[in-house]
């Protein structure tokens, strides 16, 4: 069993910065790519950030430029570093890990919890 735990969300103004954490635990022998998602109401889940096993990250057109993702292996964990934000950046941001739980079985995909994102004034 995998699990993924977010931190770091809550109410910021527009401008502002906030930085979301989230660390695997549980039954891993590898972790290839990391990222997050958001929802925001009424709204379908889309791919904010990714990052390789390698450090190499990838980003949806609304970040770049305002978020950095980083990870830190020996850890599990993976942050998300978002400055700037506006008020569309609100929803509920999850991350997820794509984990090999031992060494006999593929990859398969996990997801946190999700932690809420306000951006409002």
């Amino acid at each position: 069993q995998v699990q993924l735990v977010e931190s770091g969300g809550g109410l910021v103004q527009p401008g502002g910065s906030l930085r979301l954490s989230c660390s695997a635990s549980g039954s891993i022998y590898s972790i290839n790519a990391m990222g997050w998602y958001r929802q925001a109401p009424g709204k379908e889940r889309e791919l904010v950030a990714t990052i390789t096993s390698g450090g190499s990250p990838n980003y949806a057109d609304s970040a770049k430029g305002r978020f950095t993702i980083s990870r830190d292996n020996a850890k599990n964990t993976v942050y998300l570093q978002m400055n700037s934000l506006k008020p569309e950046d609100t929803a509920v941001y999850y991350c997820y890990a794509e984990v090999r739980p031992t060494i006999w079985r593929g990859a398969h995909s996990y997801f946190g919890q999700g932690t809420q994102v306000t951006v409002s004034s």
